[in-house]
């Protein structure tokens, strides 16, 4: 019986290249073991103007800023530290030679973070790199398929060609 494995959404960007190729591997030999007729859909997040990306991780409401920052609720929680989440500034923008956002905190004040086992000071200005989102284009996607095994590969998109689904045969 054919094995389909189906990825949704656009999560694939949370790895790096070399953790989705990984990743990706394993789909193919889980697919493999279904024989013909086996194959992965997966959503992808495309490579789009910085103008149109960036807004989507810096939205005015403050909701993926306060998402940020709770970060350092939970390293507090975890890691009894004593970082004050209210001074630091959410910061995301794309960096378009590693065709990613990258999402950080930047300290808005000087500040002593401390923990049971030290502390760090950091300066204005200094960040924290909290998240990656990488975006494909459509022949890097099929390439990173192709290397992991996969073949056969069809690419679908929305008009605008933000998004795209690709159908690809273990």
């Amino acid at each position: 019986l054919p094995r389909i494995a189906f990825y949704p959404g656009s999560s694939i960007g949370n790895f790096s290249p070399n953790e989705a190729l990984e990743l990706l591997k394993q789909v193919h030999a889980i697919c493999r073991e279904g024989g013909e007729g086996s194959g992965l859909l997966i959503g992808v997040d495309r490579v789009k103007d910085p103008s149109v990306l960036e807004p989507a991780y810096d939205d005015a409401l403050g909701v993926t800023a306060a998402f940020n920052r709770s970060m350092l609720l939970h390293v507090n929680k975890r890691f009894a530290t004593n970082f004050s989440p209210q001074s630091w500034a959410h910061q995301a923008f794309f960096n378009a030679s590693q065709s990613r956002i990258e999402m950080h905190l930047q300290s808005a004040i000087e500040q002593l973070v401390r923990w049971p086992e030290g502390e760090r000071l950091f300066q204005p200005g200094q960040t924290i790199h909290t998240e990656n989102s990488y975006k494909w284009d459509p022949d890097s996607f099929i390439r990173i398929l192709a290397d992991a095994g996969f073949h056969q590969t069809q690419h679908f998109t929305d008009p605008k060609g933000w998004f795209s689904l690709f159908w690809a045969r273990a």
